[in-house]
């Protein structure tokens, strides 16, 4: 097979640096336009859930600014963090969008570069290996506009573009997908618990006369308890200063907050690693299987439970290690957590510092209503397959992008033949 040719991006790319939005000007209202800035540019997605916003009035204003459906973003400050390369790409049901500074935007300015292409190229480990050692900057690390039009990668006929694009695109429908099947258990499994442990509506609850506790009437036979009375340990992870530039590309995991998705689930490309001495080291933060996660800073409320294959692992303060004293309470506890009256719990008692944070002791003191075991262990007859379930689609999901990982740069580079796959 004869080689691609190989050219810039800047051969058929355009670069643009996104506008200095004022902070003070920002606002949380969900009508205004999602901001897209560094703190929210992930790996191939952007976090909107915790975007700022802009005055929706002024949108015609910033015309030159505006996010379309296929354009690249590319995070130009901290580019590269231990879970990958801070890039992501705008879907169609995407929210309006305007790009922020220190973020880059990349659009095909010819017809040989297909813009879903582009993503690819961006999105390979080709791009990730070209940034991670020009970064420059020790307080900020850093990559300017040129040095990523400087990049150069193999450009294959428009025919060629489509079939790869087909072909990786099957992957991530297949894993958006499963994300979609994982939200809708997660909704079953939420809303029978909002309907028997919120708002106390579980088969035969006509017998259970209410009475005054802390938390207002509660069925009779139900105790109110701190979650750390309940619980054999709260603690949270560790990061060391001498830690953070020595994480390794093969070791222990290490798992950030980064790495849990709404949804619960892990993403496992999103883990940093460390050594065996490392790990021993950081002793605090060891994890166990079926360990609840619960992050404490930056994105407050992410849950998640810790599988045993992601095992032996450790994870930094911005997480609270929740331990069960029996796994009897695990499915209960672990939607008590993700529940609206927790959530708020939390989201009520966040302090900004130099990022939003929960203290220990606020998550240890949070109040909650225990119902009998005989209710829980029939909520656990429900909620356990469900969760089953979930842990199956989570790796199903990360054997797909693992797959798609491992094809992408053959694909890119002409190795695999893709007239051969098609057939």
């Amino acid at each position: 097979m004869a080689a691609f040719p190989t050219v810039k991006l800047a051969d058929c790319v355009d670069l643009l640096a996104g506008f200095a939005f004022k902070s003070q000007h920002f606002t949380d209202k969900p009508d205004d336009i999602a901001l897209v800035k560094g703190e929210n540019v992930s790996q191939g997605c952007i976090l909107w859930e915790i975007s700022k916003r802009w005055s929706a009035a002024e949108w015609t204003t910033f015309e030159k600014y505006q996010l379309r459906t296929g354009d690249v973003v590319v995070a130009m400050d901290r580019p590269w963090v231990p879970a990958g390369l801070k890039w992501a790409y705008i879907r169609r049901d995407d929210p309006k969008s305007l790009l922020v500074q220190r973020c880059c935007r990349l659009r095909s300015n010819t017809p040989r570069l297909d813009q879903d292409f582009l993503r690819f190229v961006i999105g390979g480990a080709g791009f990730e290996s070209y940034v991670m050692p020009i970064t420059t900057g020790v307080n900020v690390p850093h990559i300017s506009g040129k040095q990523i039009l400087d990049y150069k990668f193999r450009l294959p006929p428009l025919p060629i573009q489509s079939r790869i694009v087909g072909i990786l695109s099957a992957y991530d429908e297949l894993i958006e997908n499963s994300q979609r099947r994982i939200k809708i258990l997660e909704s079953m499994a939420l809303a029978l618990y909002r309907e028997w442990f919120v708002h106390f509506r579980f088969t035969g609850h006509e017998s259970f006369p209410r009475v005054p506790s802390p938390l207002g009437d509660i069925p009779k036979g139900w105790e109110v308890k701190t979650l750390g009375e309940i619980v054999a340990l709260i603690t949270k992870g560790t990061t060391p200063t001498t830690l953070k530039r020595q994480f390794q590309t093969e070791g222990f995991n290490f798992i950030k907050a980064e790495a849990i998705e709404e949804s619960g689930t892990l993403i496992e490309s999103k883990f940093a690693k460390i050594d065996s001495e490392t790990h021993e080291l950081l002793k605090r933060s060891q994890l166990c299987s079926s360990d609840i996660l619960f992050s404490i800073a930056g994105v407050i409320g992410r849950v998640c439970i810790v599988p045993d294959r992601v095992l032996p692992a450790n994870t930094n303060q911005a997480l609270a290690i929740v331990r069960c004293v029996s796994p009897f309470l695990i499915p209960f506890l672990y939607m008590t957590l993700r529940g609206d009256v927790f959530q708020n719990y939390s989201f009520g008692r966040i302090v900004q510092t130099a990022q939003a944070n929960v203290s220990l002791t606020e998550l240890k003191a949070a109040p909650i209503a225990i119902p009998p075991d005989g209710l829980i262990a029939r909520f656990n007859g429900f909620a356990e397959p469900v969760m089953e379930q979930i842990q199956l689609l989570s790796e199903q999901i990360k054997n797909l992008r693992r797959t798609r990982d491992l094809l992408l740069p053959r694909l890119l580079s002409g190795q695999i033949d893709v007239e051969t796959m098609a057939s």
